[in-house]
């Protein structure tokens, strides 16, 4: 292991809020760059303490921070041998001790360190014992002696906890590690664990077989039995100390947690085990999962094996046959499931026995990988006497993408950024929960929704395809073919354009005088650091949801919303803002003495949107707006891609400041195109220097043109859909052409 931390290029740009072309730029324009003292030429690694000092030494930071040191700490306890994740287990489980006993740890803090090294692991595995029983500290792996850089993190874990709570300190550790790791781990969102749990109900006991990080199982309350399996042990003990962690530290142990390793589909933790829930998104596209020697398994029904290339339908057995008679599984599957002709047998089997209740098609975005549309599959174990044979097939990702004003459906668009959680829930549990309860009552199942959901009988569904893809049973929307309907569309298109100014009104006329000579050109960069301007940038993670963060209420704006005018979803938003300081000139930009140091973009976390405040897409595009005085982008937190310019309005006009940023000339200087997307250094970006009255004319004038842009924008989605409605009308035979 590295005798001391080391950081990649990559992490490099983290710690100091830029991208990583701009720590290229310092390694060859800056002869004192620290050189590399490992890694590889295509990516070299450099000791952390020597970046640090220079980064500090050059205004890029003002301190590492704590979460970063930590993490570099950790990194130097990995054994490049073991697993890269197995420090985090120590990690969790000091904070296990903070969470549980914090009087404990104050009580050691103070000791020696050659006392602490012994007495803080017993006080560890004594937390350990009191949440997992006598085996916890055992299956956890702990250590018996902690040497000093184990102390050192123990003291800066304890700072993070100070800061964010054990579970939020671990909660960023896990964050930190899964980004670090995205090729071996694929934690489910809690949106999508959240939504595995709501179709479940309250279960009294719920397992999953494939816990991952155990997302699924904390979407239920602490007093469920929550049991799991990972085929990884280092895993599975991240996933149970998480869900101790998440449990109220008042809560008597052992905890209602049973949490074991191995390969479920090979070596079963829970033989003969059933639950009232069964819970899981298993690995997909597994070859080898265990087709040869489990060809006389139990869990296959009437000895039907998995054909080899189908190991999700394995993973659907297995959970089935986990569930006890009326309970209820869930598995989020790729589409393909649905539909490959290898697996129709093992359908059909699904259908006949009644154990299939619903498949849910769901937006691209929803869960990875991202940007394939998962399916839903909603199974209940057979019951004796039980005859209902239907099946739920709904379209959730058609009826949230379905153009603006089709039979009232909202309007959305696929990608882990733009899914309407909130509507996406409404739409599955409200067509799920219907069908249930009339499956459980013996009641008429709901009608059919065209364009989202309908219920079949599994014999119309048997053939030689068995195909189970919603998208090929649900009958398509209605079309805008009511001529009421259409009618509407068309005054309200009529409206929009009616309302739109006279462009000549907008257009500058010959001799039209501004009333000042701009005084050069000033750079944002430069208005940073004279105090006129303060830049908050949101990173690669800024507004997303930790692993596990619990569903929430803060509004988030995107580089999308700004390009379509949608509203802000509600999403938490993680991190800290850093803002450039110093003192301006009055009057005019860049009048007064500019000041040392960064520009002040940095991770914009638990910044909020404020009236006044100019929002740049990180790729520019145009699209740059001021938030106004009231409405849905106030109070907002950034999301990804996205730049924050708060101006001085006794200096800085914010019309004007966004007008220059939607110009080709403003922007096109300070954009990179090295690659096929040209993304925006907003340091470079140039303004000119233009008293105040002078701005506010300019801003005034932007932002009229701002609005009929918008306007025109509105008109045109307006008109497709009205094109679009009559079309349909006219093909479908819903209406007949006019008359002439």
């Amino acid at each position: 292991m590295p005798d001391r931390p080391e950081v990649t290029a990559a992490e490099i740009a983290r710690l100091a809020g830029v991208g990583r072309a701009a720590v290229s730029n310092w390694r060859r324009r800056h002869p004192d760059f620290p050189r590399p003292v490992g890694g590889t030429d295509a990516s070299p690694a450099f000791a952390l303490a020597e970046v640090e000092s220079w980064l500090r030494a050059q205004g890029k930071i003002a301190e590492l921070p704590l979460l970063e040191r930590a993490w570099q700490l950790l990194d130097t306890l990995r054994d490049p041998a073991g697993h890269p994740a197995a420090p985090l287990v120590e990690a969790g489980a000091l904070l296990l001790l903070l969470h549980r006993e914090p009087g404990h740890w104050a009580d050691l803090a103070g000791r020696p360190d050659t006392r602490l090294a012994l007495a803080l692991p017993r006080a560890v595995a004594g937390a350990a014992v009191h949440a997992f029983g006598p085996d916890g500290a055992r299956t956890l792996g702990l250590p018996g002696l902690l040497g000093s850089t184990q102390l050192d993190l123990a003291r800066l874990l304890a700072e993070l906890a100070a800061q964010a709570g054990p579970v939020g300190a671990y909660e960023q550790l896990l964050t930190r590690y899964a980004e670090a790791n995205t090729r071996q781990l694929s934690p489910t969102p809690p949106e999508a664990a959240e939504l595995l749990a709501a179709v479940a109900g309250v279960p009294a006991t719920v397992l999953d077989p494939a816990v991952g990080l155990g997302a699924a199982l904390l979407a239920h309350p602490p007093t469920t039995g929550r049991y799991g399996q990972d085929a990884d042990p280092v895993t599975a003990a991240l996933a149970r100390l998480r869900l101790a962690l998440h449990t109220p530290a008042d809560e008597p142990g052992p905890l209602p947690l049973d949490l074991r390793s191995g390969d479920s589909l090979r070596a079963d933790g829970f033989p003969g085990d059933t639950f009232e829930a069964v819970l899981c998104q298993p690995p997909y596209n597994e070859r080898d999962w265990g087709h040869d020697e489990l060809q006389f398994d139990t869990r296959w029904p009437g000895g039907l094996v998995p054909p080899r290339g189908e190991s999700e339908l394995a993973w659907v057995l297995h959970c089935l046959a986990h569930t006890r008679p009326g309970g209820l599984a869930a598995l989020l599957l790729p589409p393909t499931v649905a539909a490959r002709r290898a697996g129709r047998r093992i359908r059909a089997e699904l259908l006949r026995s009644g154990a299939l209740r619903a498949v849910i098609a769901l937006p691209a975005g929803a869960a990875p990988p991202y940007g394939v549309p998962l399916h839903l599959w909603v199974l209940r174990a057979p019951e004796p006497g039980s005859d209902f044979r239907q099946v739920l097939l709904l379209d959730a990702g058609a009826a949230l993408s379905a153009p603006a004003g089709a039979a009232g459906a909202p309007t959305a668009e696929g990608g882990r950024d733009k899914v309407d959680w909130p509507e996406l829930r409404r739409t599955v549990l409200e067509a799920w929960r219907g069908f249930d309860l009339a499956a459980r009552e013996g009641l008429p199942v709901p009608a059919d929704r065209p364009g989202v959901h309908r219920a079949m009988a599994a014999i119309d569904l048997l053939d030689d395809e068995t195909d189970l893809s919603p998208a090929r049973h649900v009958p398509p929307a209605a079309p805008l073919g009511g001529a009421a309907e259409l009618s509407h569309l068309g005054g309200r298109l009529a409206e929009l354009l009616a309302g739109l100014p006279d462009p000549a009104t907008l257009l500058p006329r010959p001799g039209d005088e501004l009333g000042a000579t701009p005084a050069g050109v000033v750079t944002i960069g430069e208005l940073v650091r004279g105090g006129a301007l303060e830049v908050y940038s949101s990173g690669t993670g800024a507004a997303t949801r930790p692993s596990g963060a619990g569903a929430g209420g803060t509004r988030v704006v995107t580089d999308q919303d700004l390009a379509t005018g949608a509203v802000p979803g509600a999403v938490p938003a993680a991190g800290s803002g850093q803002a450039g300081s110093g003192q301006a000139g009055p009057g005019s930009i860049g009048s007064g003495q500019a000041g040392s140091g960064a520009t002040g973009a940095g991770p914009a976390g638990d910044v909020r949107t404020r009236p006044g405040d100019v929002l740049v897409p990180a790729l520019g595009g145009g699209t740059a707006r001021v938030v106004p005085a009231e409405g849905p982008l106030v109070g907002a937190a950034l999301g990804r891609q996205l730049h924050l310019l708060r101006p001085d309005p006794a200096v800085l006009d914010p019309e004007f400041l966004a007008g220059h940023f939607r110009s080709t000339a403003g922007t096109r200087r300070a954009a990179s195109h090295a690659t096929t997307t040209a993304r925006l250094d907003i340091r470079r970006v140039e303004l000119p220097r233009l008293p105040l009255p002078a701005q506010q004319r300019l801003g005034a004038a932007f932002a009229r043109l701002a609005a009929f842009d918008t306007a025109l924008g509105q008109a045109a989605a307006l008109g497709r859909s009205l094109a679009q409605g009559a079309t349909d009308a006219l093909a479908t035979g819903t209406l007949a052409p006019p008359a002439g």
